[in-house]
């Protein structure tokens, strides 16, 4: 028993990387048998398959575990402390057998007829000794305990028999691992599925090689026979595995539980759930969202499929939005959120204990609000973007072009005052009387707006909004997936979930991931309409130069970018509801055109700052207002300024810090000691309160000029500052508020605000996000 009480003391160990390798473990030494040490280690169960992963992709000598035996109990099996819930043998694929000359195989396999198919095992056995032990135990079902011993791949002999160190391997498979890598297996895979052949794929990729001088790993010696037979197996499949929806949906399910992070099906109480997620999208979750925006489209087909679609959604590096989840469920229900959240957020922290959301925003004011804060601890935000483009729509649809200006004028009004908290419900009363005489948009806005727009309205007021470039990026990702999914000639299959859940993990997923993947302009000549993909309007808004926009009195001309003696006309300059004559804002959407002109008014003056802006500063406002009531809150606070102090100083190049300062520039001393003392004498000290209208003063002119970022970029939102101080003001810490440019210490611990005049000139006014800083302490 001495053995078994070492090895349950060991810590589990769970690296927050994507991939566990046998140098990211700290390994221990127990008793093993025949008085032998067991060099042993202890991760969560379910990260096993990263760990073969991670030891397949060995640098010095890459290979491919295989399972080689494998051992199953019941559940009811009798508990014992020793007890094996599951025994997994994984033994390097160029082992154990050698069917070198001269070499061994194990008597149970002298009678085994070769096939002419190798069924995934490599050409050759070399005998390979490398290979480690997963234990489950029942005493911790949810841990696995790895015994490696031979860690070394070597041969009987001890010598090097595969990979970069046997010289006898130059110039063969041996060389290199026997499979292709994960990688280049969902390119093949995704180029399939969008329709590029075979012969293309292998012309593409045999140009590669040739480029780099020939092959250098083992995806070089991609075979056309291995892509030939994805393609068979492509063409041969078939959605429909059962004539019965819901039986289908449960095979699926079963072949598919890699890529299922939550099912229910149908029963009294419940309705049908279905959560889709793949090991590259739970990578990009990871990725994207640690720290960053989850951004919901809640509302995807509820008009033509039998299931809507809901995507979770983050933001890659270029700010597109890229679908890291899919739920599908018959009806949107605030009480079915929790349990699907959960299971995600489980899944996520099992592979990254460390991640954690800044913020999530949702596209509907019904959204289980408490849940997300619940799960994901994280503030809320909500996106307007799906209101703006329905009203949009049907305003260019219902009504004639000076209708179209009064009408989006008018709401665009409406909406910007209940934004700033100055408007009610009684103003749309007014706009349906106002404009009665317009039955065609009026009759659809009573009926469906009207009922509506007192929850839009309570959330809009409560929740801060989500920005304009976190709009665009959500509207391009609709668009986006309308034509890639809704492109079937035989709308008769848009009544089938199985046809639903097949699409999505296919195709689909084949389009983002070509849209993340380097290497996709290769095959530009074969895109067709459902491999769009580009800048967002928001994007493109940053590309169109000043001077190619003319404002005059009451619109303004936006030049078009290829044709300059074309122009396009912006009505109702400034405001969130603005009409373009575009082809892109006639179907609804927010244009470049647009969001050019906006950018251009904030700049001018003649709008006021964005509605992101405003919120921010309203809840560094609030913060200031709540003074800490404790030493502990107290501690917390100077903690967490000096916290974010050296993050800065990190960003920050210091001799530009200490070196000639503009004019314009101008700087407030606070003294953490002496403003710890104060906080904790009395909230009321004269003193403090002469600290606090100098940054309430300097937020005030940070509100007039727009918050800079840090690093200098000139391009930035707040949505993700708003989620992180809206953080802070839940948990009632009380911190030190950084704004400006920059921020240093001096040697007697004064922390120095920086306000630099100048950002008015560099701000362009318009709505982006920020790198999140770390307020851990």
């Amino acid at each position: 028993m001495a053995r078994w009480d070492a090895i349950l003391s060991l810590p589990v160990q769970n690296p927050p990387s994507l991939e566990i390798s046998s140098d990211d473990l700290v390994w221990s030494k127990v008793e093993g048998w025949h008085d032998k040490l067991d060099r042993v280690a202890i991760i969560p169960f379910a990260r096993v398959a990263d760990f073969v992963r991670g030891e397949s992709n060995n640098k010095e000598c890459p290979t491919r575990f295989h399972v080689e035996a494998r051992r199953r109990r019941p559940p009811t099996f009798k508990q014992k402390v020793d007890g094996i819930l599951e025994y997994i043998l994984y033994w390097c694929s160029f082992g154990p057998d050698d069917h070198r000359k001269g070499g061994i195989v194990r008597p149970s396999r002298s009678t085994y007829v070769p096939k002419k198919k190798n069924a995934g095992r490599p050409n050759t056995k070399r005998g390979c000794t490398c290979h480690f032990i997963v234990k489950r135990l029942i005493a911790e079902p949810s841990v696995a305990l790895i015994i490696y011993n031979d860690d070394k791949h070597v041969d009987k002999k001890g010598v090097p028999c595969h990979g970069p160190q046997d010289k006898k391997a130059a110039g063969t498979i041996a060389e290199f691992a026997p499979y292709i890598s994960e990688d280049l297996r969902l390119r093949v895979l995704s180029l399939l599925y969008v329709g590029v052949s075979v012969e293309t794929i292998m012309q593409r990729h045999n140009e590669s090689v040739e480029k780099q001088g020939g092959p250098s790993n083992r995806d070089d010696l991609l075979s056309q026979r291995y892509v030939r037979r994805q393609e068979r197996e492509i063409r041969r499949s078939s959605y429909e595995l059962d004539a019965d929806d819901s039986v289908s949906i449960d095979k699926w399910v079963g072949s598919h539980q890699n890529n299922v992070f939550f099912y229910e099906d149908f029963s009294e109480s419940d309705p049908f759930i279905l959560g889709i997620q793949t090991e590259w999208q739970l990578q990009q979750m990871i990725r994207f969202g640690n720290c960053a925006l989850l951004a919901s489209d809640s509302r995807f087909g509820t008009n033509k499929l039998k299931y809507p679609v809901h995507s979770l959604l983050v933001f890659n590096s270029e700010k597109k939005a890229i679908p890291v989840a899919w739920i599908i469920t018959p009806r949107f229900s605030c009480l079915d959120a929790h349990r699907w959240m959960r299971a995600l957020y489980n899944r996520v922290h099992t592979k990254d204990p460390h991640w954690k959301l800044a913020g999530f925003i949702v596209d509907d004011p019904h959204y289980d609000v408490l849940a997300i804060r619940d799960v994901f601890q994280c503030s809320v935000l909500i996106s307007f973007w799906r209101v703006r483009h329905l009203w949009h729509r049907n305003i260019i649809k219902c009504l004639e072009t000076d209708m179209q200006i009064k009408i989006s004028k008018r709401l665009g009004w409406i909406m910007d005052n209940i934004f700033r908290r100055q408007g009610t419900m009684s103003l749309f009363e007014d706009f349906v009387e106002d404009f009665i005489d317009e039955p065609n948009f009026m009759e659809y806005f009573k009926a469906t707006w009207y009922p509506r727009m007192g929850a839009w309205v309570d959330a809009l007021r409560t929740l801060p909004l989500a920005s304009q470039e976190s709009c665009a990026a959500m509207e391009y990702y609709h668009n986006q997936l309308k034509i890639r999914l809704l492109n079937e000639k035989d709308i008769n299959v848009y009544q089938r979930a199985d046809w639903l859940v097949d699409k999505i993990g296919t195709k689909v997923h084949s389009y983002y991931w070509l849209d993340e993947c380097s290497d996709k302009d290769d095959f530009a000549r074969y895109w067709k309409n459902e491999w769009m993909s580009g800048l967002t309007s928001w994007r493109k808004a940053l590309k169109i130069p000043d001077a190619d926009v003319i404002m005059e009195d009451g619109c303004a001309k936006v030049k078009d970018e290829h044709d300059q003696d074309k122009a396009y006309i912006v009505w109702n300059t400034g405001s969130m509801l603005s009409i373009c004559d575009c082809d892109w804002a006639k179907d609804g959407n927010m244009c470049e055109h647009i969001l050019k002109v906006f950018r251009i008014c904030r700049n001018r003056g003649s709008v006021p700052p964005s509605i992101s802006l405003l919120q921010y500063h309203q809840v560094l406002n609030n913060m200031l207002r709540c003074p800490p009531f404790d030493s502990l809150i107290r501690d917390h606070a100077v903690s967490l300024a000096v916290s974010v102090q050296k993050q800065l100083n990190t960003l920050l190049d210091k001799d530009s810090i200490q070196t000639a300062r503009g004019s314009n520039e101008k700087r407030v001393d606070i003294d953490i000691h002496r403003l710890n003392s104060r906080v904790a004498s009395a909230a009321q000290d004269e003193a403090l309160v002469c600290e606090r209208q100098v940054i309430k003063d300097i937020l005030s002119r940070g509100a007039a000029c727009g918050v800079s970022d840090i690093t200098g970029h000139a391009d930035m939102d707040v949505d993700e500052t708003v989620s992180n101080n809206n953080a802070l003001l839940e948990k009632k810490t009380t911190g030190l508020i950084t704004i400006g440019s920059g921020i240093s210490a001096s040697k007697n611990g004064a922390v120095f605000y920086e306000i630099n005049e100048d950002i008015c000139k560099n701000n362009n006014g318009m709505d982006v996000d920020p790198p999140p800083l770390d307020t851990t302490s």
